[in-house]
Formats: structure tokens, sequence, C-alpha cells
């Protein structure tokens, strides 16, 4: 009776521990299981996109002067006049971007910066280089218009 009793609690006991296997089996390979044996890999880690990180003060009047140099023809004076200018004011507008002000009042604050902006340049080059300096930048911001394609009506009637 004892070696009975033995015998049930062993087989008991391995089919115990070899039961989480046999579950563990169902469905890889197979039909059954779903997926096909392919729901086992570990999904993959994407990359997170680097953020670009926002040009310095420098940086931004650095892609600006050669373009700026070469329209007004500046000497090295004139041009050491209008980098310190434009990096005095161009940090000027970054902290106020930082400080996220209602828009009125930003706008307020834009407008007085570039007022003094052009006030120093003024003083700091001859009066025809500064009608330049104005001149590039109102045609900095202007965008070109796009041409209407002409339909075949209007090319017959030409």
């Amino acid at each position: 009776m004892k070696r009975i009793q033995t015998n049930i609690l062993l087989t008991a006991l391995f089919g115990l521990l070899s039961f989480n296997s046999l579950i563990a089996q169902y469905g890889y390979g197979s039909q059954y299981g779903g997926r096909n044996g392919r729901g086992s890999t570990l999904p993959q880690v994407q990359d997170t996109p680097k953020k670009e990180e926002p040009l310095t003060v420098e940086e931004i009047v650095d892609k600006e002067m050669p373009a700026i140099t070469e329209t007004l023809e500046l000497n090295p004076f004139e041009e050491a006049v209008v980098r310190t200018t434009l990096i005095k004011y161009v940090q000027q507008r970054k902290e106020l971007r930082i400080l996220e002000l209602e828009p009125t009042k930003m706008r307020e604050e834009m407008e007085r910066l570039e007022k003094e902006q052009n006030e120093e340049m003024k003083a700091g080059l001859p009066e025809e280089k500064y009608d330049a300096y104005l001149e590039l930048l109102k045609n900095k911001f202007k965008t070109k218009k796009k041409k209407k394609k002409k339909s075949k009506k209007d090319k017959d009637k030409s």
C-alpha cells in the first residue's frame, strides 16, 4: 500500500512539473496556436527620432552673414558692426520667444527691437548701404508667386 501511494505521488509530482512545459509548447509551430509560431519573438524597439537642437545665436548670424556681406559689399569694419548688431538683437528676440508673452505684447516688443536694430544699423553703415540693407530685409521675406499653368484653350487662343 505504501508503495502504491509513493508511485501515485511521484507520478502526480512528475505530471505537475512537466505540465508547464507542455502548455508552453502549445501553438509553437502548429496552426492551432495562432500566428503559426511567429508570435514568440520580442517586439523591436524603434529608435526615437532625435530632436534637432536649436541653432545658437552665433550660428544663426553666421548663416546669414555671407549673403548680407556679398549683397551690401561690406568692408571688414562694417561687417563687424553688422555682425555685432545682429547678434545682439537675435539674442533679444530669442529671449522674447522663451518668455512666451501674449501675442500683442510679443508683437510690440518685436517691433521695438526691429526699430532699435534699424537705428543701430543706420548709425553704423553709410546711407547707401543702409538703404540696401533695408531693401534686403524687405525682399527677404517676400514669397515668390507660383506661375499659373495655361490650359489648352488659352494656348489655342494665343
